[in-house]
């Protein structure tokens, strides 16, 4: 019990490491290759996603959807890729093949949908090499470029605001 207070600690003070060294240099390129980021206790559909991308004209080869779940029982062998709290070791190393290709893909934009502060999600957000970071409302301001505030379950208030943020940021 007492390791895992400071896997924790080790964990929160490698994100606070990488925020403090990020430097935000936004490309001003177009959209082409998303990842998303889901809590699946708050939002678990994949496929509402998928359409939402496939009606802005990206591939769905291009798109990535990672869902977190607190207990592996809890997965779905229909989603994407998911991962628990035991793919974490300490000082932020991944422990899932699957999670670490995710954190390396170069995304255009990295869509982070929770709402919760939940140490993992966090971690994978702020590792992420994607070039611009969209989430919503959290307790640590220094994971994204652009925030939007809304709850999880106003999806279609979410779909119409990014989509308004990004044709002003020239990403569509």
């Amino acid at each position: 019990m007492i390791f895992k207070a400071f896997k924790t600690k080790s964990n929160q003070k490698y994100i606070n490491k990488l925020l403090n060294a990020r430097r935000v240099a936004v490309r001003n390129a177009k959209m082409k290759k998303v990842g998303v980021i889901l809590n699946v206790s708050e939002f678990s559909d994949f496929e509402a996603f998928r359409q939402y991308f496939k009606s802005l004209g990206i591939q769905q080869a291009n798109t990535k959807i990672i869902g977190f779940v607190e207990d592996p029982k809890d997965s779905n062998d229909l989603w994407d890729t998911y991962f628990n709290p035991k793919d974490f070791g300490w000082k932020g190393k991944i422990n899932n093949i699957d999670l670490q290709t995710f954190i390396d893909t170069e995304f255009d934009v990295l869509i982070s949908y929770y709402e919760a502060n939940v140490l993992e999600l966090n971690l994978i957000t702020a590792v992420s090499k994607a070039d611009f970071k969209v989430g919503l409302t959290n307790h640590d301001n220094r994971l994204y470029d652009l925030m939007i505030d809304i709850k999880t379950k106003e999806f279609s208030v979410f779909k119409s605001e990014l989509k308004k943020y990004l044709t002003v940021l020239k990403k569509l």
